[in-house]
């Protein structure tokens, strides 16, 4: 299969699990324009193709995520256009960068995020987005736009209030100040914390496998399910996943698997 390329991001696939890592190591990854239009192309990808069950969201060198480039700053502002236009066109700009993280949460298939050291900023909304998170045991988080004197506009304060509580969302929003990485794990943030990149990446590709061996048109329900219980009520939650499975449970599917006698690893399900 050929993959798709991109200037900003290494893309590889092997056993049903797409690893997809940031790729500007020489600027701490930061995330200039081509990067966050490169982000969304390759999570759409990923959406459609059937050959991806999983994916793993990593970063090569040092850094996981430094947050936005500052450069990008330059560009949200258009001194040619009235104040109303030049509102109207800061906001289709932020917009813009919104759905390009938004993709990562809308793809149908787990996203795994695996940080290394820094993730601020554009960082830590890009792992909100994200079903699951692990790090590294120095790895550290921080919103750093209070620092910047602006508000985090790309979906942090929206996504992330719902992973680590209001409270501390707050305090850390409020402050910047650093969440280190013991203290991540015991608030929700991450799931597991891993001496080393390389123990963290192996233990993640693992889950991520593991995903892969299940039934895919049962993941991808499960997450849309999830998702949609998040932002509704329970009993609209409840009423949704009745119609979801009595338009879309494969009778195919759960038939091997009961077969299967719990040995459901040793299956191979259809995309």
């Amino acid at each position: 299969m050929d993959l798709p390329r991109f200037d900003t991001l290494a893309l590889e696939l092997a056993d049903h699990v797409a690893l997809v890592e940031l790729n500007r190591p020489d600027k701490a990854n930061a995330m200039n324009a081509a990067m966050w239009r490169e982000l969304e192309e390759c999570f759409r990808w990923c959406d459609r193709e059937p050959a991806v069950r999983a994916v793993v969201l990593a970063a090569r060198g040092r850094h996981f995520c430094a947050g936005i480039d500052l450069q990008m700053f330059a560009t949200l502002d258009d001194q040619s256009l009235e104040p109303g236009r030049r509102a109207e066109h800061r906001r289709h700009h932020i917009e813009r960068l919104q759905a390009n993280l938004t993709a990562i949460e809308q793809c149908r298939k787990p996203v795994l995020a695996a940080v290394q050291y820094t993730c601020i900023g554009g960082g830590v909304d890009m792992i909100s987005c994200c079903d699951m998170r692990y790090c590294t045991a120095d790895a550290y988080f921080a919103i750093k736009e209070i620092e910047l004197g602006m508000v985090a506009d790309v979906g942090t304060l929206q996504r992330l209030p719902r992973l680590i509580g209001d409270g501390l969302m707050r305090e850390l929003a409020y402050t910047g100040r650093r969440i280190e990485a013991a203290e991540a794990q015991r608030h929700g943030l991450v799931n597991q914390v891993h001496a080393t990149r390389e123990d963290m990446l192996a233990a993640v590709m693992d889950i991520a496998r593991t995903i892969a061996r299940r039934s895919p048109l049962a993941i991808r329900g499960t997450k849309e399910v999830l998702l949609y219980g998040r932002d509704h009520s329970v009993a609209d939650g409840l009423r949704y996943i009745a119609n979801w499975n009595a338009g879309m449970l494969s009778a195919d599917d759960l038939t091997r698997s009961v077969m299967a006698g719990g040995k459901t690893d040793e299956l191979s399900y259809g995309d």
